[in-house]
C-alpha cells in the first residue's frame, strides 16, 4: 500500500460561506491519478479550487504530506503542488520559455532572478513535454494543444509532488488530448507524482485513472477504481441520461435505436457489423442483427442500436435454434446486408443465412 500524500478530512466546499458539498474525504498517494467526473455544474472545479486554496474551504481540512495546508505558506505550497486550470493564460510579450520559467519562482529570491540550474530545469521540462521547439515562440501565437503542453511544462518546473488539473483536455483535438495524457502518465510513473484532475471525457477517464470520484452536485456519490465505477447503468444514472446508452466495455456512448419493426437484417460479427449498425441508426432505419455470440465485439453495439438481436451463447457455434430464429426474423425484413467475407466453423450457420438471403433476392452488398 502506498502512503497517502494528499488527503481531505470532512472537507466542505462552497461560496460565500455556504456549503454546497460536505463530507468530502479523498486520499491520494504519489504515483496515482485520481479523476473527478460528474455532470456540468456538479462541483468538480469547486472541489479542486478548494483543494488548492483558490477558494477558502467552508469546513474541514486539506492535508499535504501530513501537514494542514492552512498552515503552509504560498511558497511552501508552490514547492509541493502545481496547478493547471482551464482559465486561459494570456501573458503579453512572453515566449514559451519565459512562461515555463515562471514555474521556478518558488525557488528564486525576492527579485525572481533565475540561475543556471533554473534555466536547465526550464529546458528539461520543455523537453519532457516535447515542446523544446516552442521555446522562442510567442506564447500568445501558438495553438491550444501547444499551449497546454507549455503550461504543463511550467507546472512540472515547480518540481511538485502533487499536480492539480481542471479539465486539461478541454479545447484540444484528439491528437493533443492523447499526447497530453500520455505525457502526464509518463510523468506520474517517472517522477512519482500524485495527480488529481477533472475530466469530461468518460472514455479517457476510464483509461487513465487509478481512482475515480463521482461528484453529483451536493455530494460525493461514489468513489472507487474505474472497474467499479464505469458500469452502463451507473454512468447513465450519474449523468441523468434518459436517452441512448453507455457502453462500459468500450467506454463509449451510443445513440438510441431507430423505432419500429426491423426492415433490414444484418449478418455481422467480429466487428464487421458495427459500421453498418451505426449507419442504419443514422439513417433512422430499424434493423435486426444476428446471429451474434454474446462475446462477439459486435454484440454490445447491436444490442444498443438494433430493434432486435438474435444471439448465441458465449464461445458456442451458432446452433440450430438460433439459426431458425434468425431465419424467421430475416424473412420479415425486406433487405439483408452481410459485411462478412469469411465464415468459419463457429458461424457456418451465418453463411447459410447469407445464401438464403441471396436465393430470396434480398441480399445487397451495401447501403
Amino acid at each position: 500500500m502506498r502512503e497517502v500524500y494528499l488527503r481531505t478530512e470532512d472537507l466542505a466546499v462552497g461560496y460565500g460561506g455556504r456549503p454546497l458539498i460536505r463530507e468530502i474525504r479523498l486520499e491520494l498517494a504519489r504515483g496515482q491519478i485520481m479523476t473527478l467526473i460528474g455532470p456540468n455544474g456538479a462541483g468538480k472545479s469547486t472541489i479542486l479550487k478548494s483543494v488548492i486554496r483558490q477558494l477558502e474551504p467552508v469546513g474541514g481540512a486539506v492535508y499535504l504530506d501530513g501537514r494542514d495546508m492552512a498552515g503552509l505558506s504560498e511558497r511552501e505550497t508552490a514547492r509541493r503542488m502545481s496547478v493547471l486550470m482551464t482559465s486561459h493564460v494570456r501573458p503579453e510579450l512572453m515566449t514559451c520559455e519565459d512562461v515555463v520559467a515562471t514555474g521556478r519562482y518558488p525557488y528564486t529570491g525576492r527579485l525572481g532572478i533565475l540561475g543556471r540550474e533554473d534555466w536547465e530545469k526550464v529546458e528539461e521540462c520543455l523537453a519532457l513535454v516535447q515542446a523544446s521547439d516552442l521555446a522562442e515562440r510567442d506564447f500568445s501565437r501558438i495553438s491550444d494543444g501547444q499551449r497546454q503542453r507549455v503550461l504543463l511544462a511550467r507546472a512540472l518546473c515547480q518540481e511538485p509532488e502533487v499536480l492539480v488539473l481542471d479539465e486539461p483536455t478541454s479545447f484540444l483535438d484528439i491528437r493533443h488530448k492523447l499526447e497530453l495524457l500520455a505525457i502526464l502518465k509518463d510523468m506520474v510513473r517517472s517522477r512519482d507524482l500524485a495527480v488529481v484532475m477533472s475530466l469530461h471525457e468518460l472514455d479517457l477517464a476510464q483509461k487513465i485513472s487509478d481512482y475515480v470520484v463521482c461528484v453529483r452536485g451536493d455530494r460525493i456519490e461514489r468513489q472507487g477504481t474505474p472497474e467499479d465505477i464505469f458500469t452502463a447503468d451507473y454512468m447513465m444514472a450519474l449523468y441523468g441520461a434518459a436517452r441512448g446508452s453507455y457502453n462500459a466495455l468500450f467506454g463509449s456512448l451510443e445513440l438510441e435505436p431507430a423505432g419500429g419493426a426491423p426492415r433490414v437484417f444484418v449478418i455481422g460479427g467480429g466487428g464487421a457489423g458495427i459500421p453498418v449498425y451505426r449507419r442504419l441508426q443514422r439513417l433512422g432505419t430499424p434493423f435486426a442483427a444476428g446471429v451474434l455470440q454474446e462475446n462477439d465485439v459486435d454484440y454490445p453495439v447491436a444490442a444498443a442500436l438494433a430493434a432486435e438481436v438474435v444471439g448465441e451463447r458465449r464461445f458456442q457455434p451458432v446452433g440450430e435454434d438460433a439459426f431458425r430464429r434468425a431465419a424467421a426474423v430475416m424473412e420479415r425484413c425486406g433487405l439483408v446486408l452481410c459485411p462478412l467475407e469469411d465464415f468459419g466453423p463457429m458461424n457456418e450457420k451465418n453463411r447459410l443465412l447469407r445464401e438464403m438471403a441471396r436465393e430470396a433476392g434480398k441480399l445487397r452488398d451495401g447501403l
